[in-house]
């Protein structure tokens, strides 16, 4: 999940620095509220069509960014799989063929980097870049990415105008007072109405169900017979839900940092467990900077470094840097260091320049860039993505007093992202189009062993999510990289991870039992 500050808040569950063959009858009654036949058949009737219509791969748009040898293209998907023949929409994709000869080729392999909002399409730049994690990979498969429907260059959606989204300062996420809060209530309400004023004709059908069918569809077009996927962050629960709904569609599939698939946590519980998590990664980096004083010079210990956090909080709240960052910016800004390891020194260093006196550089690390008009429209999209598919998902509680009662007693012990996180989500309290009963994620008959990667304490998605997905997928494998807590594990150099991710993607091959791995190194200043 990545997390960007909106409505005084923060938050978006995203990793990263933020196919001719034959087709195979989809399960009809995985679970039959989230797959009904109608639905089942809509999936297959699609899926027959991009078969015959392949992709017309071409010289990626200019403005997309993607130079040759990328390629780009579209797929076209029913909005309603239940209305096949009705409104259709194009999923953007593009790809880079395998780097080794055809003997070596083994078909495309998925990614989706989370969200829900990510955009994958940069996935075949690993290719372009020569980034030696994935390069023996790359030699067995076509590195495909997508953009899911609403995202980016496929029907985006958007709740708020662009400019007004990125606008800074936000409010205060932690409240001090009841009008406080009335205030972000009003705004979480605004954006919820802005959403539907503007991309309602989507809104019900922003579902995970529904991105998985358009996942099924896209592999139908690439000419695949079954999926190859690499799945990290939201794009585990992506994986998850495929991977019940089309069981026997999956060839190989690994899912990186996991979302915890119980319908009991999809949505409004996970976002609390995940105010947990990041409290105690934000502890965890707090120690490091401790350890490295003699080079920061915040505190030589985790208390005193929590005590410059709160006074600079208190700085930013009583007059915002540079007038325009604010305690929700630097929320926004320093969260980046519970989710991820490369962030821990960067962001250490421009918090030292601060405390030595030097306002400006937090403020340029910090504060929106207006002129940015393409970027921000990107930030904005993203962030109406995230909401639409969460708040469409599964039923949240409605009741402000609900909301109230668990936010404010869980920050009293885990402050650093409760109240940021809360009115994040808390447009999801008053949706108004329709909100569905999460898919029941189990292992259909079919579906061969998945592997799945977590690290111990990721901020992000907690590993109890990996442990029940472990549960409900029969025969998957566990790596646990052990005391390590960044967000994306696939991502990081250890071969211990590293090694045993290619050889599932080119043999098939897991351990016979779980993995534990030491953790990859810890940053250095």
């Amino acid at each position: 999940m990545r997390r960007t500050a909106v409505l005084g808040s923060a938050g978006t569950l995203i990793a990263g620095t933020l196919l001719a063959g034959a087709i195979i009858a989809p399960s009809a009654s995985a679970d039959g509220k989230r797959h009904s036949t109608s639905e089942a058949r809509g999936t297959q009737i699609a899926a027959d069509r991009a078969a015959k219509a392949g992709i017309d791969w071409t010289d990626c748009p200019a403005d997309w960014g993607f130079a040759k040898p990328i390629q780009c293209g579209f797929v076209s998907v029913p909005v309603d799989y239940a209305k096949p023949n009705g409104r259709k929409i194009k999923i953007a994709v593009d790809r880079i063929g395998n780097t080794g000869s055809k003997k070596d080729r083994q078909g495309a392999l998925l990614y989706n980097p989370g969200g829900p909002g990510g955009s994958g399409l940069r996935f075949p730049t690993r290719v372009t870049t020569k980034n030696p994690i994935y390069a023996k990979a790359a030699k067995a498969y076509d590195f495909v990415g997508f953009d899911p429907r609403g995202v980016g260059h496929s029907s985006p959606i958007s709740c708020i105008d662009p400019q007004e989204f990125v606008k800074a300062p936000k409010l205060d996420p932690v409240p001090d007072s009841e009008a406080d809060k009335r205030a972000q209530r009003k705004l979480a309400a605004e954006y919820a109405d802005g959403c539907q004023e503007r991309s309602g004709w989507l809104l019900p059908h922003m579902t995970t169900p529904n991105t998985a069918r358009d996942l099924d569809v896209v592999r139908s077009a690439l000419g695949e017979k079954k999926l190859n996927f690499l799945g990290v962050s939201y794009g585990t629960y992506l994986g998850a839900v495929y991977g019940t709904l089309f069981p026997t569609h999956v060839r190989r599939m690994v899912v990186d940092s996991v979302v915890n698939p119980s319908k009991e946590k999809i949505w409004y519980q996970a976002n609390l467990d995940q105010d947990v998590a990041f409290q105690m990664r934000w502890n965890d980096w707090k120690k490091w900077v401790a350890a490295n004083d003699a080079t920061f010079h915040i505190g030589n210990t985790p208390e005193k470094v929590e005590q410059q956090w709160v006074k600079l909080r208190a700085q930013a709240k009583k007059a915002p840097l540079g007038g325009i960052v604010g305690p929700a910016e630097l929320t926004g800004f320093f969260q980046s260091a519970p989710y991820y390891d490369s962030a821990w020194v960067p962001t250490a260093q421009t918090w030292s320049k601060y405390v030595a006196g030097d306002t400006q550089a937090l403020v340029d690390a910090i504060a929106p860039d207006m002129s940015d008009t393409k970027g921000n429209a990107a930030s904005e999209n993203g962030n109406a993505v995230y909401t639409a598919v969460e708040c469409s998902d599964a039923k949240w509680p409605t009741s402000w007093k609900k909301w109230d009662r668990d936010n404010t007693r869980l920050h009293e012990t885990h402050p650093f992202l409760t109240w940021a996180n809360a009115w994040m989500n808390l447009p999801c309290a008053t949706w108004s189009s329709k909100q569905q009963t999460p898919l029941n994620v189990k292992s259909g008959k079919g579906l061969p062993p998945v592997l799945i990667v977590q690290a111990e304490r990721d901020a992000a998605t907690p590993y109890e999510g990996a442990v029940e997905l472990h549960k409900r997928f029969k025969g998957s494998r566990l790596i646990t990289e052990k005391g390590a807590g960044s967000h994306g594990v696939t991502g990081i150099a250890n071969p211990c991870v590293n090694d045993r991710v290619d050889t599932y993607l080119l043999t098939g091959k897991t351990d016979r039992r779980d993995v534990t791995c030491a953790p990859h190194a810890t940053p250095k200043p």
